[in-house]
């Protein structure tokens, strides 16, 4: 049975599992975090929302590349990508603190595009620097 777990299909497909459920629960806590709902305001077309949205989706599986390229087993890849959440999200609260003339969230909400863009180059140049701290 041991190596049915050290199986390369057994592991990818259990690192995919774990990722696509963080992914899933990361995303709600950045949904409630934030004072619109992400996922209402993409069906109403708000482009802002998608782009800032887009780039978390896009830094956590950054994060979570990292984590898995660099630890072998599921549970330390969970432990690091975890880690790397939370400093993500640390760098939205940053964001947030660093833009005192206007908030981040309001400006979102309201489909202004620059902050989107912007918004989802933090996320994922933060990504970057997260993952390979991770390593």
């Amino acid at each position: 049975m041991k190596n049915f777990w050290e199986n390369t299909y057994v592991q990818s497909a259990g690192n995919y599992s774990v990722v696509v459920l963080s992914m899933i629960v990361f995303l709600a806590i950045f949904e409630l975090v934030t004072k619109y709902r992400n996922w209402d305001e993409i069906q109403k077309g708000n482009v802002a929302v998608a782009l800032a949205t887009g780039g978390k989706i896009f830094g956590l599986a950054n994060i979570f590349r990292y984590s898995i390229s660099h630890h072998t087993s599921l549970l330390s890849m969970l432990a690091w990508g975890l880690y790397g959440f939370i400093l993500l999200l640390l760098s939205y609260f940053i964001f947030e603190f660093l833009t005192p003339k206007f908030r981040i969230d309001d400006e979102i909400a309201n489909d202004n595009r620059a902050v989107g863009l912007i918004s989802m180059v933090i996320s994922i140049g933060m990504s970057f620097v997260i993952g390979e701290g991770i390593g």
